[in-house]
């Protein structure tokens, strides 16, 4: 079975984190400091704006970003909404504190005997790159959709072009 279809079938907060990170790229703390209201469900361009806060900041000007919301991330981001809390994921963020280092190690805990030796939460974040790559999608529009620093143009690229290639990998 499937990383994503048993965070489905156990359908809680912590599988929510999973879910959200295996189909947008983000970096645990950017996801574990979020606000619902970070979280935009639209029928035609769902997504997360990125943005710093006072509890968590941002490793670099690029990562302040919209991040397409698809397949798994969307689902994730729909329960984390209707759940009505301030933020995203209680358990791990505070309006004096974002605590990646309790959720990582908690999170990679429970990944371990399902994934591969060496895979870790941050390995969703690469295996992005890797997705992406897969279906044929620019570099520089790669590195925008992870909010990774490019030298290309993919950063000007609006939300509809970046969610249309997010939407091939799911």
């Amino acid at each position: 079975m499937g990383l994503q279809r048993i965070c489905f079938d156990m359908d809680d907060e912590p599988r929510w984190l999973i879910a959200l990170l295996s189909d947008t790229g983000m970096r645990l703390a950017e996801a574990v400091g979020l606000l619902s209201d970070d979280i935009n469900l639209d029928d035609c361009n769902s997504d997360i704006k990125l943005q710093e806060h006072p509890w968590r900041s941002l490793k670099t000007r690029s990562s302040t970003r919209e991040v397409p919301l698809v397949g798994a991330s969307l689902w994730a981001a729909e329960r984390i909404k209707n759940k009505g809390n301030d933020f995203a994921f209680p358990k791990y963020c505070t309006k004096a504190k974002c605590n990646s280092n309790s959720a990582s190690a908690g999170l990679n805990k429970w990944l371990k005997p399902r994934v591969p030796d060496g895979c870790v939460v941050h390995s969703f974040r690469h295996s992005l790159r890797d997705r992406l790559r897969g279906v044929g999608c620019r570099s520089d529009l790669v590195d925008a959709s992870g909010g990774w620093s490019t030298k290309g143009v993919g950063q000007g690229y609006g939300l509809d072009v970046r969610m249309r290639w997010m939407q091939k990998i799911t």
